[in-house]
């Protein structure tokens, strides 16, 4: 007689599926039925996933949408020159932008050594960068070398409406 190969399932989700396990060792077969028995069934599981995947996508939205608003409020408080580049690179280039400002105040001006005057200066320069893809190709560098790198910053980089140039 003949180890089975086929075993109905009851998973925890409540369906009863039939599984063909006779690509495992006969030994082995009992236990991950058993296994099996202690998750959901795949299309369950697939369900599962996928709302979660939704929900992610959600609260990614709505992450963005959040850091949008506060790149578009700090733009207009300091007087940022709006970007300029694909349509699909300006807000992530805004968020870029803001999220690189914030880093470099906090470590430049708050933990390190610069005073206002010198925090100016910065602002000037970064007000002249207006490529979005400039911000966005920067959104991992520390705050503290922003300074250098907007002093590497090219012309392209600097767009058509640098009233610097």
């Amino acid at each position: 007689m003949a180890v089975r190969t086929h075993w109905t399932v009851e998973h925890t989700c409540g369906h009863s599926v039939p599984h063909d396990l006779s690509g495992r060792p006969a030994d082995r077969r009992a236990g991950f039925a058993r296994w099996l028995s202690g998750r959901d069934c795949t299309a369950c599981w697939k369900s599962a996933r996928d709302a979660d995947t939704a929900s992610k996508e959600q609260w990614l939205a709505g992450k963005r949408a959040e850091e949008q608003q506060a790149a578009v409020e700090w733009a207009e408080k300091f007087d940022m020159p709006p970007l300029e580049g694909p349509d699909k690179a300006l807000d992530w280039g805004q968020r870029s932008r803001h999220q690189l400002m914030a880093a470099a105040h906090t470590a430049l001006v708050i933990e390190g050594s610069w005073d206002e005057t010198d925090w100016a200066e910065l602002e000037e320069k970064a007000r002249s960068v207006t490529r979005a893809g400039w911000w966005i190709d920067q959104r991992d560098a520390d705050g503290s070398d922003l300074l250098e790198l907007l002093d590497a910053a090219s012309e392209t980089d600097r767009g058509t409406e640098n009233p610097f140039r």
